[in-house]
């Protein structure tokens, strides 16, 4: 089985090693096609005004100067001697979950790899501060992540389905299981952060700022905090097939 790995942290992030181990517990024909800079918050976005820059990193392992998504279509499209039998996103640094799936870099590697057909799994863990250092779980899903993919992978998929796993913020040994769930619903809460630079002039950065959530059961957000394993199926028909009666009426 041939596995191409990518992310959005970067081609030096500890998660993409972390998904390496991974993925050689399933294959010993494994690639790493990564950006060069650290892309999260881009989603399924393409570089189509600038030039990929390519970089040889390694044996079998390339850092691309664009998106999760130019890295997967560079993969497939050129580097790869032949199309891989799975693409992994990840492991990123933080959880991807309810309405972040829409902003995810990491869960856009796996659309990418859904569009071309080929089985994709986004791979996220959650994570907790210490004072002001983020500190990442990576072994809650590096013991755990090896046996749920070989059963993933296993399971048949529709097309145009693409899985995305989350793994909570605890240790291996406090896992309580591994449920299917759906999007959960976050509070928007985006906020515009104002400052100044050396010469007076505004510059703004977006920042996140979240109100607490009771997540439903049967969610990913109920999953997480309950310290469950989330796998929600997701989609790439975005219709929302159940108005397509109402607005033809409307419009007849």
């Amino acid at each position: 089985m041939r596995i191409l790995l990518t992310n959005d942290d970067g081609i030096h992030a500890e998660g993409l090693a972390s998904l390496e181990r991974i993925a050689r517990t399933l294959s010993d024909d494994v690639w790493v096609v990564a950006p060069e800079q650290d892309q999260s918050g881009y989603a399924h976005s393409l570089s189509i005004s600038e030039p990929l820059r390519l970089r040889t990193v390694g044996e079998k392992h390339y850092a691309v100067r664009g998106t999760p998504t130019d890295c997967v279509i560079m993969g497939t499209k050129k580097i790869l001697p032949g199309p891989p039998d799975l693409i992994l996103s990840g492991v990123n640094s933080g959880a991807n979950i309810a309405d972040d799936v829409t902003y995810s870099g990491t869960v856009a590697g796996a659309m990418e790899g859904a569009l071309l057909g080929i089985r994709s799994i986004a791979v996220s863990q959650a994570y907790s501060y210490v004072g002001e250092d983020r500190v990442v779980p990576y072994e809650t899903t590096e013991a755990l992540a090896p046996a749920l993919l070989k059963r993933l992978i296993a399971t048949p998929l529709p097309e145009g389905v693409l899985l995305n796993v989350n793994f909570p913020n605890c240790t291996p040994d406090e896992i309580e299981g591994t449920v299917v769930t759906s999007q959960g619903k976050l509070v928007h809460s985006l906020w515009v952060d104002e400052r100044r630079d050396g010469r007076g002039l505004p510059y703004y950065w977006l920042r996140f700022g979240r109100e607490p959530v009771e997540g439903k059961k049967g969610t990913d957000l109920h999953a997480l905090r309950n310290r469950l394993v989330s796998v929600t199926p997701l989609q790439l028909d975005l219709t929302a097939h159940e108005l397509r009666d109402q607005l033809t009426k409307a419009l007849s």
